[in-house]
């Protein structure tokens, strides 16, 4: 899926977020906990003028029950979710439950952002959830994830 199949509002959003990223681990570099950068980017968040909830909980539809217990690091502007690690590597399950969380809250864009790297922009994964309505898409198409 290519950016200009995300409404610009996402993409804006999804883009100020980045650029929070890296102001933070500017500052910080890599090797601290993921509660420290998390604080630190919803500080950079908030400065920037957008909303910003920590620890979302993520309600998965089951049959005709609703599963709990699940949470996301961030939620910004109602449109992008954040899952922040620090970890020596993304692990591929790392993607499929962002995208999980995607499809649950129907959101179209999400980004794994890992603070353990020497370059922040080797640590960044965006999760696109081709299902939600607001992106361009066929909601056939599969849903993919990007570095």
């Amino acid at each position: 899926m290519r950016h200009e199949d995300l409404p610009e509002a996402v993409e804006r959003v999804g883009h100020a977020i980045l650029g929070c990223a890296i102001e933070v681990h500017r500052h910080l570099g890599p090797g601290l906990l993921e509660k420290l950068y998390e604080q630190a980017l919803v500080y950079e968040i908030r400065s920037r003028g957008l909303s910003v909830e920590q620890q979302v909980e993520v309600t998965v539809p089951y049959k005709d029950i609703a599963l709990v217990g699940q949470r996301i690091d961030l939620c910004v502007e109602r449109l992008v979710i954040v899952e922040l690690e620090s970890v020596t590597e993304v692990l591929p399950v790392f993607r499929a439950q962002a995208l999980s969380y995607l499809r649950a809250m129907n959101l179209p864009l999400g980004l794994i952002i890992n603070f353990n790297v020497r370059l922040l922009k080797d640590g960044v994964s965006r999760i696109i959830n081709e299902r939600s309505p607001m992106c361009r898409v066929s909601a056939s198409s599969p849903s993919r994830t990007s570095r």
